[in-house]
């Protein structure tokens, strides 16, 4: 099944990456992404901004929107096996996350710190749909993501790897500094409004919390997540 994705960056990834692209809708000047299209024996129509538009759902598609095939996820095994021998890993678990473009921001930022891979729930949650794409800066390409049907089941496998569970919570947590991550670690983030569900939370090691010193109770999804990831960096390759 085929899917549109656009934006600059995005289309540059998926050219990088060599991802199939079956035509590359173009409006007005794109000459450095339609000469690597080419270069690989791309198919490209011109097209006006008004029919980007709309093959976009409106989005912010830059004057370039590509159709491709529809975005594949991994299995946690084969995530997994991605892992260098020699590196603790870092996987992040999304607990009915519903919002693309927080899901889009946090594949950018787990890019950013190397972690490797997101797990996301394959029902009642946001999907690697096209806004997460363009959200995400080409990340989509680069970070591996695994749907699964059971997140409680899923975190007692990876914690019978080895894999520590860290949750986030605002009752009974340690600040999110005292943790030394020092252990392969899974890090999980809860659905915008209702947080970590109670099955999940119970297979948390232990939970960490963000200070928050102003009137504001929460933080959105993508920038907690964000912070807690580049402490976990911080930890493992300190000044």
């Amino acid at each position: 099944m085929a899917q549109y994705v656009y934006g600059k960056n995005v289309i540059q990834q998926i050219l990088r990456d060599n991802k199939k692209i079956d035509v590359l809708y173009v409006s007005d000047n794109q000459k450095d992404i339609e000469q690597t299209a080419r270069k690989k024996g791309i198919r490209i129509e011109k097209a006006d901004r008004k029919y980007l538009d709309k093959l976009s759902n409106n989005g912010n598609h830059q004057g370039v929107v590509a159709k491709v095939e529809e975005y594949k996820t991994v299995s946690i095994d084969e995530m997994l096996k991605r892992i260098p021998e020699d590196k603790l890993g870092f996987l992040v678990l999304l607990d009915e996350l519903e919002d693309p473009h927080n899901l889009g921001a946090i594949l950018r930022t787990a890019d950013a710190v190397g972690a490797d891979g997101i797990i996301i729930k394959k029902n009642n949650a946001v999907g690697l749909t096209a806004t997460v794409a363009k959200v995400s800066a080409g990340a989509i390409e680069t970070v591996p993501v695994a749907d699964v049907t059971n997140l409680t089941q899923t975190l007692k496998q990876l914690k019978e790897k080895g894999y520590w569970v860290v949750g986030t919570d605002m009752k009974n947590a340690q600040d999110y500094r005292q943790p030394k991550y020092d252990t392969p670690i899974v890090l999980v983030i809860g659905n915008e409004g209702k947080g970590i569900s109670r099955l999940v939370k119970e297979e948390c090691d232990f939970l960490v919390q963000l200070p928050m010193v102003g009137e504001i109770s929460s933080l959105n999804a993508s920038v907690a997540c964000g912070i807690l990831m580049y402490e976990v960096y911080n930890k493992r390759f300190p000044l």
